[in-house]
């Protein structure tokens, strides 16, 4: 059956199949995320969902994983126990061996006895929140264990990372193309999913002021910043092979600087938008040369140090981590969009693990009026701000310059705020809520289509080689600071500085915003 938008408008009437759903990823995300839709009327009532992992677990005992991971993860609280045992009810556990095709038959023959309880004309959608090495697997078994032979739609969603290297990632596509078509598959980067990174594409194309001045006339630079504040964790072992560079960069970085400076699509259907983020990744200047990188990119790693009056370890004795490791868990780099929109505008992008804060930001800063005129000629005036907040407060401020009260003509910066995560009653979704949905729907606006994986591989992959060459760049940060000195330069050379994030902005800012700071 032909797998397009059109089949599905909601996310009614489709059997849900949770690959690895012991783990994690669905105690922490997948279960809280089906049932807010739940709650929501989204599901309505003819669905089911299949949990699938190695691990024996009777039913009882599985929904009482899903209850305890929804009473800790989910927005919404399980209400009284009539109401939730009429969700529950929908789920059900299968012990199963990802590679024996014999399993997947049994598999089949338990969804058709559940799309005949539920009466859900065979819609499917699998998630794999496994290993990525598993995904070429399981897609061949899904294939040839009959799952694939259904009269309604069947979906593939897939969790990052897609590969190591573009070779890896075009191996694994080939597998997986095998068994599904490219429209039915949905790659996660849950960052797509977030309130604020949505809403980027809502405050350019639909504010008058802001469009006409989203150029290299009127904007001198970009800020990305995902910082966070925890370590590896129980992680080391996964880190150690992938890095900041692997891990944030390949994905949520360059998705975030797409959806930034994409040209306007000419409609709002996903293919259109996501043909301008194509083009955004193909017009970022390569680094390929040592030189290139080492004059662009910062790479560090976290040392011991303290935050909050707490000792912290560094990254090398962090459990399951190379003692020797030049892992980076630290990434800074300096990045050009090579095009007429951008062309010599300076998008800074920094990630690193072990920082202050936590917290995810992007920051327009607009070219300052001409210096020696008006009030510019009387005192120094800072740039105007744009601040989109993605994570964990969301929300966006603008930073302009007012009138100090008095009777003199000084100018003070003034910051005036929208806080999203503010406004009393507000319930907003979470990421996987709304990707879940929109995969169920066949909706592929936020999802990575292969050749956005493909160029943003090509990007990543000479700095990784270049990397394996040579570790004597490896800058080294005590844990609780914001990264290597060298970062800062990156900007100060060109007479920028980074912006603080998280609402720690200069002591002289006057706010105005819906709620106090």
């Amino acid at each position: 059956m032909t797998d397009n938008k059109n089949e599905s408008i909601s996310a009614h009437e489709a059997v849900y199949f949770i690959f690895g759903a012991t783990g994690d990823l669905a105690r922490r995300k997948l279960f809280p995320a089906l049932y807010s839709l739940y709650r929501e009327g989204k599901l309505g009532e003819r669905f089911a969902i299949v949990g699938l992992a190695r691990r024996p677990r009777t039913q009882e005992q599985f929904r009482d994983d899903v209850h305890e991971s929804i009473l800790e993860f989910c927005r919404y609280k399980p209400s009284e126990q009539e109401a939730w045992n009429a969700f529950a009810e929908h789920f059900t556990y299968q012990s199963l061996d990802t590679g024996n095709v014999e399993a997947f038959k049994q598999l089949k023959t338990h969804t058709e006895q559940l799309e005949a309880q539920y009466d859900i004309p065979g819609n499917r959608l699998f998630y794999l929140a496994l290993a990525p090495e598993l995904f070429g697997n399981v897609s061949r078994n899904l294939r040839d264990g009959g799952m694939l032979e259904t009269t309604g739609w069947h979906r593939l969603v897939i969790e990052k990372p897609f590969g190591y290297d573009y070779p890896s990632a075009e191996r694994l596509n080939e597998e997986i193309r095998h068994a599904f078509r490219e429209e039915s598959v949905f790659r996660i980067d849950h960052y797509l999913g977030k309130e604020m990174v949505q809403n980027i594409e809502v405050i350019r194309l639909s504010n008058a002021f802001f469009e006409p001045l989203w150029n290299n006339n009127h904007i001198a630079n970009v800020q990305i910043t995902l910082a966070e504040t925890v370590g590896v964790e129980e992680r080391g072992a996964y880190y150690n092979k992938s890095g900041a560079l692997r891990d944030m960069v390949q994905n949520h970085m360059l998705q975030m600087l797409t959806m930034i400076a994409m040209e306007p699509p000419s409609r709002l259907d996903p293919e259109d938008i996501r043909d301008e983020k194509v083009k955004v990744l193909r017009s970022i200047r390569k680094l390929e040369s040592g030189e290139e990188i080492r004059s662009s990119i910062v790479r560090g790693q976290y040392s011991q140090g303290s935050s909050r009056g707490k000792e912290l370890k560094g990254y090398r004795q962090e459990d399951s981590v190379d003692p020797d490791s030049t892992t980076e868990t630290f990434f800074s780099a300096r990045l050009f969009v090579d095009n007429f929109r951008w062309a010599g505008v300076p998008f800074y992008v920094r990630t690193g693990k072990r920082l202050p804060v936590k917290s995810t930001e992007i920051v327009i800063e607009f070219k300052n009026v001409p210096n020696n005129v008006l009030f510019a000629k009387r005192q120094e005036l800072l740039p105007n701000l744009l601040v989109i907040r993605v994570n964990p407060m969301e929300g966006i401020y603008i930073k302009f310059n007012a009138k100090k009260p008095g009777n003199d003509m000084t100018v003070q910066p003034v910051a005036m705020e929208f806080c999203q995560s503010c406004q009393v009653g507000l319930n907003t979704p979470e990421a996987y809520e709304r990707l879940i949905f929109d995969a169920a729907r066949g909706d592929h606006t936020y999802f990575t289509r292969w050749d956005e994986v493909a160029v943003a591989w090509k990007l990543i992959d000479p700095i990784a080689s270049a990397w394996r060459e040579d570790s004597k760049d490896l800058q080294f940060y005590p844990a609780g600071s914001w990264g290597p000195e060298k970062a800062d330069k990156l900007l100060t050379d060109e007479g920028f500085h980074w912006w603080p994030v998280n609402g720690q902005d200069e002591d002289n800012v006057i706010w105005v915003s819906n709620t106090s700071k």
